[in-house]
Order: structure tokens, then C-alpha cells, then sequence
């Protein structure tokens, strides 16, 4: 366990890192950032959980096992390609919406953003998948 300055940090980064996170998997289309480097962000944001207080605290934040995290990332990533194929286009090629919030504001959404999610949480169950066992096997064997 932590030290107490440690845990106290880690109560307030955590939140921070997972926001700035989202930051990265949301600008990974027009600039450096993205799906990976969004999913090792979160991933770094439970690694510091993991590290101030101790394993079952961190699964309890996580609230659902990295494996499904894992299938829930593929699917999500083929489910981003399917859409354009149905479109008659050729596979892993963009295709846009626009959504209308307001007259004067309009979100546009493209599959390049479901395939990041879809990268995001692969990339995050798999690194917390590692983390998990690498502390269960740290602490089976001492």
C-alpha cells in the first residue's frame, strides 16, 4: 500500500487522467492522439490506483473485468467497419453523420471515432489484464 501522500494524489489525478484521456481518444482524428494512446492513458490512471491502495480497490473502480472490456473493443471496432460496407463502400472506409443539437450547432460523427472507441478499450482491457496478473502474481507468491 501507498503512502498517504500518494493516496491522496491518486484521489484527485484520477479523474483528471481519465478526462484527459477522453481528450486524446476524441482529437485522435485530426491531430497526435487517439484510440491507443487514449486506452494507456486510462490504463496509467488505474495503474496509480493500483499503486496507492491495493488490487481490490482498483477492480472495484474498474467495475467490470478487462476481458470484457476486451470483446466489447473488437466488437465495437468491427461493428465501426460493417456500416460502410452496408453502404456498398469499401471496407474501413469513412462514413459520416451529422447530428443536429441545434440550429446553430451540428455534431459530426464518423466511424473513424467508433473504431478509436473500439481501439480504446482494447487497449485498455489488455493493459489492465496485464496489470491484474502481474499483482496477483505478486501476491500469490509472497
Amino acid at each position: 500500500m501507498g503512502s498517504v501522500i500518494l493516496r491522496k494524489a491518486a484521489r484527485y489525478l484520477f479523474p483528471v487522467i481519465m478526462l484527459f484521456s477522453i481528450y486524446l481518444l476524441l482529437r485522435g482524428h485530426n491531430e497526435p492522439g487517439g484510440g491507443f494512446v487514449g486506452g494507456l492513458a486510462a490504463a496509467s490512471g488505474f495503474i496509480l490506483n493500483q499503486l496507492a491502495f491495493d488490487l481490490q480497490s482498483t477492480k472495484k473502480l474498474m467495475n467490470v473485468e478487462s476481458l470484457t472490456l476486451i470483446g466489447v473493443g473488437l466488437l465495437t471496432a468491427m461493428v465501426s467497419s460493417v456500416f460502410t460496407m452496408l453502404d456498398g463502400q469499401p471496407y474501413f472506409s469513412s462514413h459520416w453523420t451529422t447530428i443536429h443539437i441545434t440550429p446553430a450547432w451540428h455534431l459530426e460523427i464518423g466511424t473513424p471515432l467508433v473504431f478509436d472507441v473500439g481501439v480504446y478499450l482494447v487497449v485498455l482491457g489488455v493493459t489492465l489484464a496485464i496489470l491484474l496478473s502481474i499483482s496477483n502474481f505478486r501476491k500469490s507468491s509472497s
